[in-house]
């Protein structure tokens, strides 16, 4: 019988811990709404502009209603202590819906619904994110521009390996991403 306490507070931090980290607000959108990110009139000329005012990288992620990897990673990975405190302070994060209707401007001056710009930059999974230069070329489109486009929903080892091998610019170096994540997280995850 002095046991049991013990066990029945073992067996509730198993449950508590089985559960996802915490909801984040959903937009009318259907899309996930955390704090961090920005809301922007989507013009990457002027977001680039804000992150590098800021000392922060661009940072685009398109997701979609209903997406069951979205919700994992805005659910069990973003929120954790480390890949949050990554976001917030390193990434300048704008979302983008696959099919969603509202305007983006490309660095070209190209104007084209969420949507379409999604299909222009080559995007056709959700989550997917792209990294962006602090510098783009003239006449180059975000899919163009981008120094990592990475689609899927990952665990926290692999996001958190990504995110720093893009705020320390790992994709100048001579080491790929993924024999950094075989040698930073191991296994992989």
């Amino acid at each position: 019988m002095r046991r049991l306490p013990a066990i029945i507070a073992a067996c509730a931090a198993i449950l508590l811990a089985a559960l996802p980290a915490r909801a984040v607000e959903l937009g009318d959108d259907g899309l996930h709404k955390p704090d961090w990110m920005q809301v922007t009139f989507r013009d990457m000329a002027e977001d680039l502009a804000d992150a590098n005012a800021a000392g922060k990288r661009l940072l685009v992620i398109f997701e979609q209603r209903g997406c069951i990897y979205c919700r994992k990673m805005h659910e069990e990975v973003f929120p954790l202590p480390e890949i949050e405190t990554l976001l917030r302070e390193h990434y300048f994060v704008v979302q983008m819906n696959l099919f969603g209707d509202v305007e983006v401007t490309d660095f070209d001056g190209t104007v084209r619904a969420e949507k379409d710009m999604a299909t222009r930059w080559g995007v056709v999974f959700t989550p997917t994110l792209m990294f962006m230069p602090e510098d783009v070329p003239e006449g180059m489109t975000a899919g163009q521009a981008a120094v990592v486009t990475m689609p899927g929903a990952f665990g926290p080892g692999t996001t958190r390996a990504l995110l720093e091998w893009v705020r320390d610019k790992g994709y100048e170096g001579d080491e790929h991403f993924q024999k950094y994540v075989a040698r930073v997280v191991g296994g992989g995850n």
